[in-house]
């Protein structure tokens, strides 16, 4: 933007110096830089907004660059920009001007964070008073380093050929062309300055530098229109012939690098003017640009590569529409810049080297080169370590020479892996990298002696062990690797009489003549391990001791076998009983014995053997033995009582492997200690005693047992025997108690003795209750020997008949009478005490008449006695039967011609019952006798005509019989049937159960004449016997053929014929109905 500024003439001799006399210094603190005497550049904090305060700053040595941080949201502030113009106040003032020019300069910034590339863009121009072109260029001049810029490669123009004069009161207008851009972390700024002149006088525009790319705009056009001459047309030209811009490559297309102007040379002279381009010495220029044809506006037209073509010469014409046409032409050369825009590209993506292992230090390895396609100052490559062994290897950061940094070790490392960098060292938009890995490998050489595994190897080998039999493997190691690395084994010394033999290659020791421990129990061997290397390496330190370890050849042997002992059972625990001992013919733990018990199981049998059957004792065994002093002691409480020997066995095994062992046999007695009363069989006797027992007799044997052994029992009263009436003896084992002296009830009932039994020291005592009873003197007495009594038959049951009774004239229980039925019979019972006899069922005097008792009376005395005598039981008749007749159906027969009064039949009634009881009279009963057509004798029971009941009758019993009186019957009537049906319901279930299976009917036939007896037969249509027929009852069934589902009519023709010698026949139709119902 083109910003016009005005000051005073005062201040043009400040501006008056060389471009030589300005200096950056900063009067002005952290926000302001010099220009040099004088003259500040800084950022008015008064008219500058916040954001661009604190985008901009300003350092020490008078850089203007962006802050490293931005307040607000995001990196740089970027939420905060938004890409909105920040205008900062741009102050320029001169040392000894009373005034100070400024002016807020429009500029637009961003920062690559933001998504845009940063760019700083303005312009501003200054008028400048006076005379003096040569100073005013040379003031205008110096910002070229504003701020921290570098000067143009070339010399900046010269000041204007004619200089710029200045009456006093004029003034001449300049115009300073400024942009500003970032470039490689800085801000540069360039200038073009362009002068006119008022009135008669013009000013000729000044020459001016190249101009900057990116500058928005160059126009080079006329500061005020000129009048047209008189004289003819103007020629159409360009401000300058050619043109040199410097643009840095990859700016996306559209950017604007030149605006063209071609004017007139006759001022006031305008005419439409367009802009040609095309490209000299390459087609592909104009590719890469575009002209607006309008405007004079030269953009790319695609992005710019440096690496493909660093210079673009272009040719303008700019042509208008008169006529004839006027145009002109100028040149652009357009220089590509570089931007660091391609890495460093190493020759290898991996290096591989070998080296030797203890090299001099600073040994070169190898050379590592990357190649990079921009121009110089962004392709400055330096080299650099960034992970590996810093302090094995070291990297010349110029030439790339890796060399060595302290002396190789292969055993400490046979490999290095380093990862290096090249880096460009670029600026715009920064350096750049690639890194390459490289893999040295270092090799051997034979500096490392064979080591052995142990200082000192020791070996363990038995005696018996078999020829050709490894024992043992020597190993020793060497860090160097390869042949240097290849160990060979000998044996220098020790081995005395050839009994090893070592391998050379593996290491193995092997016994290659028989061993004796008796003869030899340790060899000490030297031996040596060398190395394959040129020369080789050896160690000779290496020692073998060989141990020769017995063989474990012998059994243990007992001392003694079998062994025996004896022990009290009231010994303590712990205590010794017997010592068992072994001994063992080897050495060393092959002659360590330990002992255990075997057998134990069958060892309170008194059994057992010498064989380890049982190797573990029972839980419950009392002995236990020590395994390793062998003495067996008591572990629980012995009881001779309970068992009284142990056998069992002892195991002796040596410690050898394998082990090997031997048993004997131990038999333990266990001694009697009298630890046990004498105990009776039972603690209390009870007994009865007459008291007319004999002097001397016995009354009571007692026994106590004990359970020791050797135990001698004695007996004796200690207490109770009152008038020493009874006397104690031993014999065989046991306590006699005896009568010592008459007893006498009167005087003692009972007497209670205390026996004790002694074995000597210890002793029971039990209690003998003796009971005195009285003597038996008498024995009972019935009053008669012979009693008689009756009883009627229909008595109830439990009727007292009579009561028999007895005297005893002793006292007591011997006068206590018990009466008892001998023989009893199961119609009578007595009792016991009062000698009353009941009956105990019906009695019958129809079965039985009398019964005959012998009824026994004991007393209860001792010895008892008793009497007995006899009951005589006479049954008396009741009139309880009834009359019976003979039979209970009488049936007679009787022609029906026969005259009155002919006897028929006769019936008989019997009558159990005796005397009146038993006498009959037949009668009719209820009078029923016919009609009067039959009549009945009242005592013989004769019948003449027929009679439906009779009855005898024996006052106040009856009996009655029923009479059939049956005519003899002639064969004068045929028999008769009509046609009948049979229909029957079949109840189908399941389970088809239902079916009826017995008679269901008789043909309905009937004959006249009652003693016709009929033949029943099916003439037709039961062929398949459907049904059954009796042919003599007539009684018909279902034949089981029925019982199915199938409804079922059928019609048969039946005959009925009687059995006389002039049968009469008849027949009928039967029809069969079957009905299926389901239940």
């Amino acid at each position: 933007m083109l910003l016009l500024l005005a000051a005073a003439a005062a201040s043009l001799p400040a501006l008056g110096l060389r471009a030589a006399a300005w200096e950056p210094r900063v009067p002005g603190g952290a926000r302001a830089f010099a220009l040099g005497p004088g003259c500040t550049y800084a950022v008015g904090a008064a008219h500058t907004s916040r954001a661009p305060r604190e985008l901009l700053d300003v350092g020490r040595d008078g850089r203007l660059a962006g802050r490293r941080r931005v307040s607000g949201a995001g990196p740089r502030g970027c939420v905060r920009l938004a890409g909105r113009p920040l205008p900062p106040q741009v102050r320029l003032a001169a040392r000894g001007a009373p005034t100070a020019l400024s002016r807020r300069l429009r500029a637009r910034v961003h920062h690559p964070d933001c998504g845009a590339r940063a760019r700083l863009c303005g312009a501003f121009c200054f008028l400048v008073l006076g005379d003096g072109a040569a100073a005013q260029h040379s003031a205008l001049a110096a910002p070229t380093t504003l701020p921290a810029c570098s000067c143009p490669p070339r010399p900046v123009p010269r000041c204007p050929g004619r200089p710029i004069c200045l009456p006093p009161g004029s003034s001449v207008r300049l115009r300073l062309l400024c942009a500003l851009w970032r470039a490689a972390g800085s801000v540069r700024v360039g200038l073009a300055l362009e002068a006119a002149t008022a009135g008669t006088s013009s000013a000729s525009p000044s020459p001016s530098p190249p101009l900057p790319p990116n500058l928005p705009q160059v126009r080079a056009g006329p500061a005020r229109r000129a009048r047209r001459g008189t004289s003819g047309r103007g020629s159409l030209k360009f401000p300058m012939p050619n043109y040199q811009v410097a643009l840095f490559e990859n700016e996306p297309a559209g950017t604007l690098i030149l605006q063209l102007h071609a004017h007139y040379t006759i001022e006031g002279e305008e005419e439409r003017v367009s802009y040609y381009m095309e490209g000299l010495f390459d087609e592909r220029s104009r590719d890469y640009f575009r002209i607006d044809s309008a405007t004079g506006a030269v953009s790319t037209d695609s992005v710019l590569d440096r690496e493909t073509k660093e210079t673009h010469v272009l040719r303008v014409k700019a042509v208008d529409y008169s006529t004839p046409p006027r145009s002109a032409t100028t040149y652009i050369t357009v220089l590509v810049k570089d931007t660091n825009d391609h890495s460093p590209v190493f020759e290898q993506s991996e290096y591989r080297e070998r080296v030797r292992e203890n090299l001099e230090v600073g040994y070169e390895v190898l050379t590592i080169r990357a190649s990079d396609r921009d121009s110089p100052v962004n392709a400055n490559l330096r080299y650099r370590v960034l992970g590996g062994a810093w302090d094995v290897f070291q990297l010349n950061e110029s030439s790339g020479v890796v060399s060595t940094r302290a002396v190789l070790d292969r055993e400490e490392a046979a490999e290095y892996q380093l990862l290096v960098e090249a880096n460009d060292q670029g600026r715009n938009p920064g350096p750049l990298s690639a890194t390459a890995t490289v893999y040295i490998e270092v090799e051997d050489e034979n500096d490392s002696y064979p080591q052995f595994s142990e200082q000192n190897y020791v070996v363990q080998v038995p005696e018996d062990v078999g020829l050709n039999t490894a024992v043992l493997r020597v190993q020793a190691t060497d860090r160097d690797q390869g042949q240097n690395a290849a160990i060979h084994y000998s044996i220098l010394s020790g081995n005395v009489a050839g009994q090893f033999y070592l391998h050379s290659l593996s290491g193995i020791l092997d016994v290659i003549n028989p061993l004796d421990f008796e003869d030899v129990q340790k060899y000490s061997l030297s031996i040596k391990a060398q190395d394959g290397g040129r020369p080789p390496l050896i160690n000779s330190s290496g020692v073998v001791s060989v141990q020769v370890l017995d063989v474990n050849d012998n059994e243990p042997i007992f001392v003694s076998s079998p062994f025996q002992a004896t022990v009290l059972e009231n010994v303590p625990l712990g205590y010794p009983v017997v010592h068992i001992q072994a001994v063992d013919a080897d050495s060393g733990e092959n002659a360590r014995l330990h002992y255990r018990l075997v057998d134990t199981a069958s060892a309170f049998l008194g059994g057992g053997s010498a064989g380890p059957k049982n190797p573990a004792p029972t839980p419950d065994f009392p002995f236990q033995i020590h395994n390793s002093s062998g003495w067996i002691t008591v572990c629980a409480e012995l009881d001779r009582e309970e068992v009284e020997h142990y056998s069992f066995g002892v195991e002796a095994v040596d410690h050898g492997s394998p082990p090997m062992s031997s048993s004997t046999s131990v038999s333990i007695t266990v001694l009697d200690v009298n630890d046990n009363d004498p105990v009776f069989t039972q603690p209390t006797y009870e007994l009865r005693l007459n008291e007319d027992a004999a002097v001397g007799s016995s009354v009571l044997t007692l026994q106590a047992r004990d359970r020791d052994a050797n135990s001698v029992i004695t007996y004796q009263l200690t207490g109770g025997n009152t008038r020493n009436r009874f006397a104690l003896s031993s014999q065989r084992g046991g306590g006699l108690i005896t009568l010592a002296l008459p007893l006498d009830y009167k005087q003692e009932q009972q007497y209670v003795l205390a026996v004790t039994a002694s074995d000597g020291t210890r002793s029971h005592t039990a209690h003998v209750l003796i009971n005195v009873t009285d003597a038996n003197t008498h024995r009972p007495v019935f009053q008669s020997s012979h009693y008689t009594v009756s009883v009627s038959e229909d008595r109830p049951v439990g009727t007292s008949i009579a009561t028999l009774s007895a005297n005893d004239e002793d006292t007591g229980e011997n006068a206590r009478i018990t009466y008892v039925i001998q023989d009893p019979v199961p119609q009578f019972r007595i009792d016991p005490d009062s000698g009353t006899m009941y009956t105990m069922m019906e009695l019958d005097y129809e079965n039985q008449v009398a019964y005959t008792l012998t009824v026994m009376a004991q007393d209860n005395g001792i010895p008892q006695k008793s009497d007995t005598t006899t009951l005589e039981i006479l049954i008396l008749d009741a009139n309880d039967n009834a009359p019976q007749f003979l039979w209970d159906f009488y049936q007679g027969s009787i022609f029906e011609d026969a005259p009155p009064s002919t006897s028929i039949l006769q019936v008989s009634a019997t009558d159990r019952d005796s005397g009146p009881n038993g006498r009959l009279l037949y009668t009719f009963q209820g009078g029923d006798d016919g009609d009067g057509d039959f009549y009945i004798e009242p005592t013989s029971g004769v019948r003449r005509e027929y009679v439906l009941v009779v009855q005898a009758t024996s006052a106040p019993l009856v009996s009655r019989a029923t009479v059939h009186i049956l005519l003899v019957d002639q064969n004068d009537n045929p028999p008769m049937l009509p046609d009948f049906q049979i229909l029957f319901n079949n109840y189908v279930t399941n389970k088809s159960n239902n079916f009826p299976t017995g008679v269901i009917g008789r043909i309905p036939a009937h004959d006249p004449d009652v003693s016709d007896s009929l033949n029943y037969t099916f003439l037709q249509g039961n062929e398949l016997r459907l049904l059954l027929l009796d042919p003599a009852t007539g009684e018909l069934q279902l034949s089981r053929d029925l019982d199915n589902n199938r409804p079922l009519e059928a019609l048969m023709e039946v005959s009925v014929s009687d059995n006389n010698s002039r049968p009469y026949v008849c027949r009928a139709l039967c029809k069969l109905f079957e009905k299926h119902s389901l239940i």
